[in-house]
């Protein structure tokens, strides 16, 4: 299924190439423009403004909390009904550590707020935490992409994972664009959502 989009594409593959090709460059903008060092540090204002900067050309919802429950596989990710007081408690999270930090990203990434681009948008936001924190962000060139799935679809469970494959890609290049770059490659987020209806739920 392809997701509703302002660029008329119908064609699931074409969007998703047209998509990582249009987010990169806006990735790419905010990072030369100064405009991530500007946002503060570890709320979700700060991420609906990264989602809404990669994804506003494509998609109405950019920037916007979801409306439809979402899925990946067995897992379901924060009820729409419950993702407003989950923000606010995410928010409310501390974020003065590595650990606290990869706390809190955990826990947003199973709150997933979007339709569509939380992987890409969240990785930003972790990484300007971390910048301002601990002066340190992850070189994800050196994190590898399926090692880096299987841990964040654990962690919810279980964060040790992911702690610890990101602190092993820990870099003070803090301002290397080519390190921050590869914070947007496609090829980390989830990719396989599904569609299908159960009562009155509809889960991508």
């Amino acid at each position: 299924m392809t997701l509703e989009n302002k660029l008329g594409i119908t064609d699931s593959s074409e969007l998703a190439r047209v998509e990582e090709k249009i987010s990169k460059k806006k990735a790419l903008e905010m990072f030369e423009s100064g405009l991530l060092d500007e946002f503060e540090t570890g709320t979700f204002n700060t991420l609906s403004e990264i989602h809404k900067c990669l994804f506003g050309d494509i998609y109405d919802f950019a920037g916007k909390i979801r409306d439809v429950n979402i899925a990946k596989g067995s897992f379901r990710f924060a009820p729409v009904m419950y993702l407003k007081v989950a923000l606010e408690n995410i928010e409310k999270m501390p974020q003065s550590t590595f650990d606290e930090i990869i706390e809190k990203y955990v826990e947003m990434n199973v709150a997933h707020p979007f339709r569509e681009g939380n992987g890409r948008s969240a990785r930003i936001w972790l990484d300007n935490i971390l910048k301002r924190e601990i002066r340190q962000v992850v070189a994800w060139s050196q994190v590898d992409k399926e090692d880096y799935l299987l841990a964040m679809e654990r962690s919810p469970i279980k964060d040790v994972e992911i702690k610890a494959l990101l602190k092993a890609a820990l870099t003070d290049k803090i301002n290397d664009r080519e390190v921050y770059m590869k914070g947007i490659d496609a090829s980390y987020h989830y990719e396989g959502y599904y569609v299908y209806k159960t009562k009155n739920l509809l889960y991508e």
